[in-house]
């Protein structure tokens, strides 16, 4: 299969192969966003060595498939000596095999699942640092790539280090699920053909992850595709909440309280809110929850307008997670046609308008490029005081702000007099709030457009649709 989208990580992949120096990259992001597959494409010509960790391995498990591995990719014909020892050994024989390896190109030594190699009081990652500090650095042609689901010790040991690998990564690549462009060219590749307005619900429900894509079946409708993985006994999504969750973090009771406590309500919440409602404290251990859950790609934080960091609020950005929270869990083998049944619901209606506008804040620079305003500096922000809220809120250096008003709806939306007031009464409230001499507009984003009517032609100046989120940009 060849690869889909992933042009800024592949072209990063490539220019390492450039440098007249070695490079330790780091590659993470969620189990199953497909960061094997990506190195491995990009890097075929030029793995020397990979080694993946075995989950739950001892010492001694992963020791024996490290030797097992050299022996392969070195074609080592004598295997009976014994096993390394340690981890200082294993690798004081992996810079022999490189030094007679005759490549001469870019040798890339890949350390799939690299948390799981790094089994408790094992020092696999002292000698990993030494390997990198006393030996790569001194040679000008490897490529080594660390790359890991484990969050948490991705993030901590790897990205945060604070010891021998400090300050030493050259590069990393934090994988995130596909983009609306990604996902349709994805699904084009396989010979599935949805309409715009198919994918986006398909995407409100399952996200951008290539393997929950990967099982879409074809000649089946959206309907029938999320029936079949997510309600239907043996559906292959039905308990992927927990499994994310355990793959990622070593103790994930914390990073669930939180992203149960965002799923429970339809706009983002500030820390006190936040830590309240999953009933957790405010410490070191729930920042470093928070930042694992935002690097995962789960959690998203925003800075509202004209507020300081420490206003930020918090809001789930995972679709998955919403979706399994708000409608597999409390239908748990509810059986075929499970989501048709759904669908008429008040809770279906609240569901698409949160994940909507999810969707349309990952897709920032697609509604910026629509509005013309690429080459104009801008800052992007929510805002909420009282009863009014403004999803997202486009501060503009060329005298104008932004405010955008997102519907998801079936056909083209007609604006009513109630929703002319509610508009009117938003519009009051930020200027009542927020002290500007700039221009404040109101831009509608929908499914297919806004129609024309008195009430539409005197309050919204930008009607944009779902279509453009769908641009390669």
């Amino acid at each position: 299969m060849a690869i889909i989208g992933r042009k800024k990580e592949i072209e990063i992949l490539q220019s390492l192969l450039k440098t007249d120096k070695s490079e330790l990259l780091a590659v993470y992001g969620r189990r199953r966003i497909g960061k094997t597959f990506l190195i491995r494409e990009v890097y075929k010509k030029n793995i020397t060595f990979e080694i993946s960790g075995l989950h739950n391995g001892t010492m001694k498990d992963q020791l024996k498939n490290f030797h097992h591995q050299l022996t392969h990719h070195f074609k080592i014909k004598n295997t009976k000596g014994s096993l390394p020892v340690d981890w200082s050994e294993a690798f004081k024989i992996l810079e022999a095999c490189i030094d007679k390896s005759k490549k001469k190109d870019k040798k890339v030594i890949f350390f799939d699942e690299f948390p799981w190699l790094a089994t408790v009081r094992s020092k696999f990652l002292t000698w990993f640092e030494n390997f990198w500090n006393s030996y790569c650095t001194y040679r000008k042609d490897l490529i080594v790539v660390i790359c890991g689901s484990a969050a948490s010790y991705m993030v901590k040991e790897i990205i945060r280090n604070k010891g021998g690998l400090h300050n030493r990564l050259t590069q990393r690549i934090r994988l995130l699920p596909f983009t609306l462009y990604e996902t349709k060219l994805f699904l084009e590749n396989r010979k599935i053909k949805f309409e715009n307005y198919d994918i986006m619900q398909l995407y409100m429900a399952i996200g951008g992850v290539p393997h929950y894509l990967e099982r879409i079946k074809r000649g089946q409708s959206v309907a029938q595709n999320i029936d079949g993985l997510c309600f239907e006994q043996d559906g292959e999504l039905m308990n992927e909440f927990n499994e994310v969750f355990a793959s990622l973090f070593k103790s994930s009771n914390a990073h669930i309280s939180i992203v149960r406590a965002l799923a429970a309500t339809n706009k983002g919440l500030t820390r006190n809110e936040l830590l309240s409602r999953s009933q957790l404290q405010q410490s070191g251990f729930t920042t470093n929850v928070l930042n694992e859950l935002i690097e995962s790609g789960f959690v998203s934080q925003y800075v509202p307008f004209s507020k300081k960091n420490r206003n930020s609020l918090f809001r789930l950005s995972d679709e998955y997670c919403l979706f399994y929270l708000k409608f597999i869990e409390p239908n748990k083998n509810a059986g075929k046609g499970t989501w048709i049944k759904l669908s008429p619901k008040n809770s279906f209606a609240v569901w698409t308008g949160f994940a909507f506008e999810t969707v349309c804040l990952k897709h920032i620079v697609q509604i910026k490029h629509k509005l013309g305003i690429d080459s104009v500096f801008t800052k992007h922000s929510s805002w909420k005081k009282d009863s009014a809220q403004i999803d997202l809120v486009v501060d503009r250096d060329d005298n104008r702000i932004n405010l955008c008003e997102i519907k998801f709806h079936n056909s083209v939306y007609t604006l009513s007099k109630a929703d002319f007031e509610n508009l009117k009464n938003k519009l009051q409230c930020f200027r009542d709030d927020v002290s500007t001499h700039k221009g404040i507009y109101f831009t509608f984003i929908s499914s297919f457009g806004l129609k024309d009517n008195s009430y539409s032609l005197n309050m919204i100046e930008n009607s944009i649709t779902m279509d453009c989120l769908f641009e390669n940009l």
